[in-house]
């Protein structure tokens, strides 16, 4: 079952800040319900969403040679 939380425990669950999220949220990039106004995250969903990101962010050239 999944549980569905709310935008402030979710950014500090994830260590992350909860204006990102919600913005992200709001773009369509951070999947999410609106309950009336009232954001809700599936955790599972968002994990997944972010790690997906994650691997898609793709090494600046220039960086450090060996």
């Amino acid at each position: 079952m999944s549980q569905l939380v709310e935008v402030v425990p979710l950014s500090k669950w994830l260590g992350i800040s909860a204006e990102w999220l919600k913005t992200e949220a709001e773009a369509g990039r951070i999947p999410c319900l609106n309950a009336d106004g009232v954001l809700l995250f599936d955790v599972d969903a968002v994990r997944r969403t972010l790690a997906k990101r994650a691997v898609q962010i793709k090494p600046r050239r220039g960086g450090v040679s060996t």
